[in-house]
């Protein structure tokens, strides 16, 4: 019903909007929405004809039925019916987010506050739990209702959650994540521990299965994915019966040879911090999904850059992220040794150390503008500033040929670029690759920052002065 932005940003389709402003989701009392939504469930029933279950979704959004008046739970309970009556008619169980239900009652914070006590919690469920069993007998018997929790699947809230749909008959499944919204690689050593812990808990409250989901909001290569995937393959099958250091070495035996085992090789964790540091390292702040909506993203978005008329004052300033700065080249230099010798023994899979390769490039590569402004910024006088600042100018000649390379390696297994004529849609999550028709989208920040020194940083004292 929600996350319908691929459909209704369509002119076509607009009717169908719950909000005319917003394609975000449909109207749940539009009989049109339906020969649309089932169209779409048609294509997914005939692209997998053996499958048992069919996803509904139903996350993610709250209508109005273009303001009738009836509540945003009413109206999710209509379109819910409906929905399972197609799966079942179609011979598949339904499976529906059970996220918004839980939220307009109010009983949804908790399933996020590990930390919460246990007597808060009842507290809040012995509140709202009246108004959660008057629209009992309106949720569908035959459907199952997927608690997903991709942070904190061992919360009381949770676990309480899923036993009250137990508790009242109804069908439960739990789902985790390989991938949520990290930018150029799944962080967590892949979300390991929640893959574990809600595979665990499954397992011993007997839930009805467990689903492994891959979000692609920030649009990290799949390549990187599949550690995730393996890990969570390996938990429901064989609950904790490897060590997270055992699966780590069982999966490079696996994905690239028997000889990578060796903890040596193990490479991944150790880019995490540099992948996440990398995202804000040029910014105000967390803003790198937001730069794009900004007026003027380089005054609102980017770091200041250094003065000449008060030289080493941005040094001082920037002290601790340059520090940063400083260590996250040293460690993706060794990184890219180990993956460079990975590549010269690895039997299979090498074009996923490709990929790790041009993320540990990239991630490498833009704290060096943070130490060639520091050393614009620490010149004595007009000609070492005018010799730094072309250093920064081939800096961006050498960023241009990562970028053109980064493109290369992507776009042998996917579409970098969209054609021109693609409707780009609202954006209400702030997904990068949907900011762009191409690919100057994992680039932007260091695009807009190179733009910001090409046309401000100014290396003659006398000029400004």
């Amino acid at each position: 019903m929600g996350h319908a932005s691929f459909v209704l940003k369509h002119n076509q389709y607009k009717p169908l909007r719950d909000d005319p402003e917003s394609d975000w989701a449909f109207n749940p009392l539009d009989p049109k929405t339906y020969e649309v939504q089932y169209d779409l469930y048609r294509d997914a029933l005939e692209a997998l004809p053996h499958g048992k279950y069919l996803h509904v979704g139903g996350d993610e959004v709250k209508t109005t039925g273009r303001n009738t008046g009836k509540s945003a739970l009413e109206l999710q309970l209509i379109w819910l019916n409906k929905v399972c009556q197609f799966a079942e008619k179609s011979g598949r169980t339904p499976i529906f987010w059970d996220d918004m239900p839980l939220k307009q009652i109010g009983v949804y914070r908790p399933m996020f506050r590990p930390k919460m006590p246990k007597a808060k919690v009842d507290s809040i469920w012995k509140a709202n739990e009246e108004n959660l069993l008057k629209f009992l007998p309106q949720f569908p018997k035959n459907c199952i209702y997927m608690r997903w929790n991709y942070q904190s699947p061992e919360a009381y809230g949770n676990t309480k959650t899923m036993q009250w749909f137990k508790d009242h008959g109804l069908k439960v499944m739990g789902a985790t994540a390989g991938q949520t919204r990290w930018v150029l690689m799944p962080q967590r050593e892949s979300n390991m521990d929640n893959i574990r812990s809600f595979a665990l808990s499954s397992i011993e409250t007997g839930l009805n299965g467990l689903l492994l989901t891959l979000w692609d909001d920030d649009s990290p290569h799949f390549e990187l994915y599949f550690r995730g995937i393996i890990a969570f393959a390996n938990d429901t099958w064989s609950g904790d019966k490897l060590s997270k250091k055992e699966f780590k070495s069982t999966y490079r035996h696996r994905e690239y040879s028997y000889v990578l085992a060796e903890d040596d090789f193990a490479f991944i964790d150790s880019l995490e911090q540099p992948v996440g540091q990398w995202k804000n390292i040029l910014l105000k702040g967390d803003k790198r999904n937001y730069l794009k909506e900004m007026e003027q993203p380089e005054e609102q978005g980017l770091i200041s850059l250094p003065d000449s008329r008060n030289p080493g004052k941005w040094s001082i300033e920037y002290k601790e992220r340059v520090l940063i700065a400083e260590k996250m080249i040293e460690k993706t230099n060794k990184i890219g040794e180990i993956i460079n010798q990975m590549q010269k023994l690895a039997n299979r899979n090498s074009y996923a150390l490709e990929v790790y390769q041009k993320v540990n490039e990239l991630v490498g590569f833009t704290p060096k503008i943070l130490l060639a402004l520091k050393r614009f910024d620490n010149a004595s006088n007009d000609e070492e500033r005018l010799i730094e600042k072309a250093k920064i100018t081939k800096l961006r000649f050498d960023f241009y040929n990562l970028k053109e390379n980064m493109e290369k390696i992507y776009s042998k297994t996917r579409i970098i670029h969209k054609p021109q004529d693609y409707i780009l849609d609202q954006d209400h999550h702030h997904h990068l690759a949907n900011q762009f028709h191409s690919f100057d989208w994992q680039f932007y920040a260091e695009l807009l920052m190179f733009d910001k020194i090409k046309n401000q940083l100014q290396w003659q004292r006398k000029k400004i002065d």
